[in-house]
């Protein structure tokens, strides 16, 4: 395309005696309030319209910019913050754009082009249909348009917040209905769940299992997906950890809270699956079994070993001895959890025996791959120096042992505390697998 030269600065405004400037544009186009697709459709609908005019007017184009992010956060937007850098760097001087809120709807980054205007780095900003310069007119002019977007979008927020509460104080609660039920599709009853008939009879299930025959959340695990395969709305097994959110949720009751942890509660509309009684047995039942599990020790090599034979996760045990001589030997041993197949046959290791393997796999492993080597270095070098401050005469100090990385991690996994072990084993990319007492790596 042709160059342009700057004879004027702005619309309707005579030369002010100044010298024609060659303007380089970026033509930047965004769009992000609506789906993808129509983002997309919309951004291409931009930047056809703007080079029609950059051909009509002579403009030179330097580079197209796109961008789907939405505008409202100052400095949230990685596009235009490579243009604002571009600028600086004197690769374009000017801006081709649809409309001013396409480059801000917020103070920050409305402040960063009105900047760039006043050290001459910006000098036009093109839109469809006005011309904004380094003129106090025209530049008063653009943060009108920039704050009359804020506002707009200050206005929106409130207006939607404004909208939630209503539907909140109908009993309709916004977002996705959980498990259980269903969300009505028809628009005029936006917000409506209903019964889902194929789900809720189990959720109902589940709660009375927890209620009147005390079952673990682990136990409803192992029912729902090995005994009556349940599934949810995207055909998936439900996880443990999302039982025990249905199980703390008292929408099913009949009440909700919105948003979360908010305080504000409501009344809902919707068909409740079970009773206030059911859920208050089903929390006291659970608030028991958090205490039995809160008291349970952290060891050093949990949630970082898997089982071999069902992939489940492996945990530890204690087990106690009283000694003929009166004393009571503590011993240690790590399994499956079983998690994922109840009847997993892998056998239980003692901690000792898991440590010597867990030494010898530090021989196999790639000092590299442990990712704390740079703590590794630092340690080491720390332990030297404590070495050398017990010599009075530093020059004669020599170590008996050089010390290096494998030989820190293999220590930490016998001498350290349970939380440097833990970080240890947290660094290495390698996957641990333990089948029949025997421990192996697998990469990942």
């Amino acid at each position: 395309m042709k160059n342009t030269t700057m004879g004027s600065v702005g619309a309707g405004t005579p030369a002010q005696n100044q010298l024609p400037v060659k303007v380089r544009y970026c033509l930047y186009a965004r769009k992000s309030t609506e789906s993808e697709e129509r983002q997309i459709l919309s951004i291409d609908s931009q930047v056809k319209e703007m080079l029609q005019i950059a051909e009509r007017e002579g403009l030179e184009i330097a580079e197209i910019r796109r961008e789907s992010h939405s505008a409202k956060a100052t400095g949230q937007r990685p596009v235009f913050n490579e243009i604002i850098n571009d600028i600086r760097l004197g690769k374009f001087s000017g801006i081709l754009t649809w409309a001013p809120d396409r480059l801000s709807r917020n103070a920050g980054d409305l402040g960063k082009l009105v900047d760039l205007m006043d050290e001459k780095l910006l000098i036009e900003i093109r839109t469809f249909g006005q011309r904004f310069s380094n003129s106090p007119n025209e530049k008063f002019l653009l943060m009108i348009l920039g704050s009359q977007a804020k506002l707009e979008n200050d206005n929106r927020g409130v207006n939607v917040r404004r909208g939630l509460r209503m539907r909140c104080e109908m009993g309709l609660r916004p977002g996705v209905a959980p498990t259980g039920y269903l969300n009505e599709k028809r628009t005029d009853r936006k917000c409506h769940a209903i019964i889902d008939p194929e789900r809720a009879p189990i959720i109902k299930k589940m709660f009375e299992k927890v209620a009147n025959e005390k079952w673990s959340g682990r136990k409803l695990y192992h029912w729902l997906k090995f005994e009556i395969n349940f599934k949810s709305r995207g055909n998936k097994n439900i996880a443990l950890s999302n039982i025990y959110i249905i199980l703390q949720n008292p929408f099913y009751y009949g009440v909700f809270e919105y948003p979360e942890k908010s305080g504000n509660w409501y009344t809902g509309k919707h068909e409740p699956i079970i009773t206030k009684e059911i859920f208050d047995k089903v929390q006291e039942h659970l608030k028991r079994d958090h205490i039995v599990r809160s008291e349970i020790k952290e060891f050093a090599f949990t949630k970082f070993i898997f089982c071999g034979s069902c992939e489940s996760g492996v945990t530890a045990e204690e087990k106690y001895k009283k000694l003929k001589d009166g004393t009571t030997a503590r011993y240690l041993y790590y399994g499956c959890t079983r998690s994922k197949n109840l009847h997993c046959k892998n056998g239980y290791i003692r901690e000792e025996e898991l440590i010597d393997q867990l030494v010898k796999v530090m021989d196999k492993i790639d000092i590299n791959e442990i990712g704390m080597r740079h703590k590794f270095e630092e340690e080491v070098s720390r332990l030297m120096k404590f070495q050398k401050s017990f010599f009075a005469d530093a020059k004669k100090f020599k170590p008996e042992k050089n010390i290096d990385l494998r030989s820190y991690a293999k220590y930490l996994l016998r001498e350290g505390s349970v939380i440097e072990k833990r970080e240890l084993l947290s660094c290495i990319k390698s996957k641990l697998i333990l089948t029949q007492k025997v421990l192996t790596i697998q990469k990942k």
